[in-house]
């Protein structure tokens, strides 16, 4: 009786290692496969949408003391802007106008300015803008002149415009800048015998700086150098020759 015991247990323990070595590993994976499906079938998984990007962040740098400067700012700058101006003419510092063999001082003349920008880096931004010029003359009310040139220009920035530290960017309030460039266009001196025609401004420099009022509003004043290559400046001149127009620039720039 016993020994038929010892070998029912001996095929029960048989029949349960059988059944154990029929439960493969591919058999395990599917069913974990199964599993992983249901859970995601039936699990949402909220979106949380920050409706203010970046002031989570502010305040946590503000809570810390590490921002108490105004100028310190959640922002991305601006990769574009454009400025809007004018300029007066330096009278001393530009050649004078010829008529009859007598030379005339500049005099009450002003320049218009608009312009298109490009921010290459946080140093370099790049220029396109049309200028408009009027020329007076001092003891010659009754001649006058014109300008009008498209120009491009290459800005160097002398200060980091804005400096980036993790997600937190400091902007510049003032900013000493240079540019160099050239400009065309055509140019009239009113009046019989005068100088018109086509005007090379190569090389047309200019040294100012930038004051930013807010991210995106700022005042450039500047300083701008013309070497005018062109037929003469005045009346009954010789065709060919180089002027030099010096202009105190002042504009407003609008980043975008």
């Amino acid at each position: 009786m016993r020994k038929i015991s010892y070998l029912g247990l001996l095929l029960a323990v048989c029949g349960a290692t059988h059944a154990y070595a029929d439960y493969d590993d591919a058999k395990f994976m599917r069913e974990v496969g199964r599993g992983l499906d249901l859970i995601s079938a039936e699990t949402t998984i909220p979106v949380v949408v920050d409706e203010a990007p970046g002031e989570l962040g502010a305040e946590v740098y503000e809570f810390a003391g590490a921002v108490s400067d105004p100028d310190t700012q959640m922002f991305i700058p601006a990769s574009m802007y454009m400025r809007i101006g004018g300029g007066l003419n330096l009278g001393f510092a530009t050649d004078k106008a010829l008529f009859q063999d007598k030379e005339y001082e500049s005099s009450g003349s002003y320049t218009t300015q608009i312009g298109l920008g490009w921010n290459l880096s946080s140093y370099v931004r790049t220029e396109i803008d049309l200028q408009n010029t009027f020329f007076k003359f001092s003891d010659l009310d009754k001649h006058s002149a014109t300008y009008n040139t498209i120009g491009g220009m290459l800005y160097f920035d002398f200060a980091r415009r804005y400096v980036q530290t993790g997600d937190v960017t400091y902007r510049r309030t003032f900013v000493p800048y240079m540019g160099i460039g050239a400009a065309v266009g055509l140019y009239e001196f009113q009046g019989a015998d005068g100088a018109n025609g086509v005007v090379i401004a190569a090389p047309r420099a200019t040294l100012g700086f930038n004051i930013m009022l807010t991210d995106l509003f700022g005042i450039d004043i500047a300083y701008q150098y013309q070497m005018m290559i062109g037929d003469g400046f005045g009346w009954n001149v010789r065709n060919g020759g180089v002027d030099n127009i010096s202009n105190i620039m002042a504009s407003i720039r609008m980043n975008f």
